[in-house]
């Protein structure tokens, strides 16, 4: 059960992120032209700005929620779905709200498709008009008189609370923000503080974000540089692996790492997890802000994109040098990695022959 909510919830996810990419990226090429110029009615920064915030970010939550659905009941949830996350968006009840309208209209949809029976000659009718109509008026009027109100009210209360963060608050935020980015490389873990973080940038927190993809940039960068400080301990195929991680980190693609955390689990992932709980950290007590949901460092050529660059970048070297020189450190040498293979090899000898 827990396993089939977070492939629905992963789908909706997954569907919903070309929108938020796209959005945020449009909302951050409108910041060219100077961080007020959208407000100008005509020019091409408030043309991207309305592409951005009021299209693209607009159809986050429903989308969100309609793919929730679809992968609950396939197409006859598509439309409460869809329908159900736009309330929540309308409601104010964002990202969370449009998770619940996703699994209430999927499931209210499977079980009207399980449980409603018609006529043989009636039953096309089903899944294009009877179970559509009876879930989203159900899904609707819940969202509307029942869920509605006490989401938004617990979306603005999240809202109030980060923005009023004090400083100790906000450093363990990023800490434990960094920590989820970084302890599975792209895994379950890794995805719902990411998705905590995009949720957010629909309600203009943009402090979270940027402490999520200063953590995500940590572990393929981190992973390049352990190869470069500890060029013996590692054999040409993973240097070589090395430098192309280290690329992958530049673009925010935390599974360059996984070809290091695959061969040596026990050591590479308390380096990362360490790197990254210290970008996430510094980002955040920084004040640091990213208004781009992806990109990497190449968001940097986004003109106000990220807040406070400076301190942005320090976040990352700092995290990336913890990560590579705590596993340069751990790292057995070479010859070491010869004799344990031996030893292990030895051992299924010794097994087999007896």
């Amino acid at each position: 059960m827990n396993k089939g909510i977070y492939k629905h919830l992963m789908t909706g996810v997954s569907h919903m992120l070309p929108l938020v990419v796209a959005g945020g990226l449009c909302i951050a090429l409108s910041f060219v032209f100077g961080i007020q110029a959208f407000k100008e009615q005509g020019t091409l920064a408030a043309a991207l700005m309305d592409i951005g915030g009021k299209a693209a970010f607009a159809l986050m939550v429903p989308v969100l929620a309609g793919y929730i659905a679809f992968s609950i009941a396939d197409r006859p949830g598509l439309a409460p779905g869809l329908v159900g996350g736009m309330l929540a968006s309308l409601g104010g009840a964002g990202f969370l709200g449009g998770i619940v309208a996703g699994f209430l209209a999927g499931y209210t949809a499977k079980f009207l498709v399980e449980k409603v029976k018609l006529p043989a000659d009636m039953e096309a009718l089903k899944p294009v008009l009877v179970v559509p109509l009876l879930a989203t008026l159900f899904t609707g009027l819940v969202m509307i008189y029942v869920v509605g109100g006490p989401v938004a009210a617990a979306m603005s209360a999240l809202t109030t609370f980060l923005a009023g963060m004090t400083t100790a608050n906000a450093v363990l935020l990023g800490v434990l923000l960094g920590v989820m980015q970084c302890f599975d490389l792209g895994g379950p873990v890794n995805k719902a503080a990411y998705t905590f973080g995009v949720g957010l940038l629909a309600s203009q927190t943009y402090g979270p974000m940027a402490a999520i993809m200063a953590a995500g940039m940590v572990p393929a960068l981190g992973m390049g540089v352990a190869t470069w400080l500890a060029k013996s301990k590692f054999t040409q195929s993973e240097r070589e692996a090395g430098k192309a991680s280290f690329v992958l980190g530049l673009c925010f693609i935390s599974e360059g790492a996984i070809p290091f955390a695959a061969r040596d689990p026990m050591r590479v992932i308390p380096s990362t997890m360490a790197g990254g709980a210290l970008a996430g950290g510094l980002s955040m007590f920084f004040g640091c802000t990213l208004m781009a949901p992806h990109g990497g460092l190449f968001v940097l050529a986004i003109p106000h994109a990220v807040g406070n660059v400076g301190m942005y970048l320090l976040s990352i070297v700092a995290g990336t040098g913890v990560t590579g020189v705590m596993y340069s450190v751990l790292k057995p040498a070479m010859v070491d990695v010869k004799e344990e293979a031996e030893v292990a090899e030895g051992t299924s000898a010794f097994r087999a022959g007896n």
